[in-house]
């Protein structure tokens, strides 16, 4: 027996929002929304995220051209860039003559996967009181135009910024993939080509329709597509740059 409720609901009914209308977000709202991403799990409590909300336009047009100009980072009511955190720890060891040793894969690993959950907090919060969003991993096109713009210092890294606002669209939504070929049982299962298969044309039935024929292409191609190219190999000297990473 399915069992549902409003957060389920709100959860189920997620679309990436890219059009806002011009009505602004209450600061005390978002600081609300922040607050509720910060009740997100942390590996061991050590809180290694940083939020930076955006406003500053000259700011705001820089991180649109890091972002590969997505043209919604600069209009958009509120932008948030989601920040990988070990300073702030490095410096409270710092204040107690502590030494922190960085640049271990581990650390970065759970800065970047708290910073994943703390802003999936933040989204569903936002949507559950009627806001949309959507993700922008592009900043990681340029992630030192990005370093510069906010002047952030070593052992932080800014992982993807968040877009927010009043929906000014509803694109629908996207099918995602057959539970069955997400949640394994007891052990992992290869794909079954009938289900893939099913997936395809459902994916491709929702583009034909978003766009009234203009794309239509199936999971398999999409795929295809985007894990055949480069994915932004300048990322790892930049990580070290930036101290994550080193051993």
């Amino acid at each position: 027996m399915s069992t549902s409720n409003k957060v389920i609901e709100t959860m189920m009914q997620h679309q990436s929002i890219r059009k806002f209308t011009d009505q602004a977000i209450a600061q005390d709202l978002l600081e609300q929304l922040v607050a509720a991403g910060q009740a997100a799990s942390s590996s061991s409590f050590v809180q290694v995220t940083s939020v930076i909300q955006v406003n500053n336009q000259e700011a705001r047009e820089q991180l649109q051209i890091a972002s590969g100009n997505q043209p919604y980072v600069g209009t958009c009511p509120v932008f948030l860039v989601f920040c990988a955190d070990l300073k702030r720890n490095q410096d409270i060891c710092a204040l107690n003559s502590i030494d922190m040793p960085t640049g271990f894969t581990e650390q970065a690993l759970i800065a970047s996967i708290d910073t994943a959950i703390m802003a999936q907090n933040v989204l569903v919060a936002a949507e559950s009181v009627g806001l949309g969003g959507v993700y922008i991993g592009g900043l990681r096109n340029q992630p030192q135009l990005v370093s510069d713009t906010l002047n952030l210092p070593e052992q932080v890294v800014p992982l993807f910024g968040m877009c927010l606002g009043y929906p000014a669209q509803e694109p629908g939504l996207k099918p995602r993939l057959p539970l069955p070929m997400v949640l394994h049982q007891e052990q992992y299962q290869s794909i079954v080509a009938n289900e893939l298969q099913a997936y395809d044309e459902a994916l491709s039935a929702y583009y034909v329709g978003r766009t009234k024929g203009k794309l239509d292409t199936t999971f398999s191609q999409h795929i295809e597509k985007t894990m055949s190219k480069e994915a932004r190999p300048h990322l790892l000297d930049y990580l070290h740059k930036q101290g994550f990473m080193t051993r």
